[in-house]
């Protein structure tokens, strides 16, 4: 399933940003383990006295951010996963910023988090091999909008560039 077979009609224009910066002729599944390299390759070139840094004193460390790109990796995926089921109970948003605090990304090394990234996004891409492209197409109800399975994987792809991109012009 390649990411240009997307409608924009399958999520929330919110998401736009984030789908936006995914190559229109990635495959779906090949996409997910492209990233995990450049995720894993990304945070594992960071020098550690950068980690906790903070371009502004209310903005995440670097290790806030990266937990933040597995936090919502987790939430995603169980949004794919439920919709791929075809389940139509509305799921529920999420403050992002609820998060951090309780994670304590600061105190983890980050081999910690490269750890915990790579366990969360095997079981993504387990998830996403596990599924049809039939199954993918689905529409549910996330966060008060319509929004397919593949919508909610793509939509991860783009938020690890986002952030990416981010830690780079403001952090490093």
């Amino acid at each position: 399933m390649k990411v240009k077979d997307l409608k924009e009609t399958e999520y929330n224009v919110y998401y736009d940003r984030y789908i936006s910066k995914v190559p229109a002729d990635i495959d779906l599944r090949e996409g997910f383990e492209l990233d995990k390299k450049k995720v894993i390759n990304f945070f594992s070139s960071i020098p550690t006295d950068r980690l906790l840094y903070r371009y502004k004193d209310n903005k995440w460390s670097i290790k806030e951010v990266f937990q933040h790109l597995i936090d919502t990796e987790r939430i995603f995926m169980y949004r794919c996963f439920r919709i791929a089921r075809k389940d139509k109970t509305a799921l529920a948003g999420f403050n992002q910023d609820d998060y951090i605090a309780p994670s304590k990304a600061d105190y983890k090394t980050i081999n910690e988090l490269l750890s915990e990234f790579t366990i969360t996004r095997d079981y993504s891409i387990n998830l996403l091999n596990s599924l049809s492209d039939e199954d993918l197409k689905c529409i549910g109800e996330s966060n008060g909008s319509e929004i397919s399975a593949r919508a909610a994987a793509i939509t991860l792809l783009g938020h690890s560039l986002w952030h990416i991109e981010v830690i780079e012009e403001r952090y490093l």
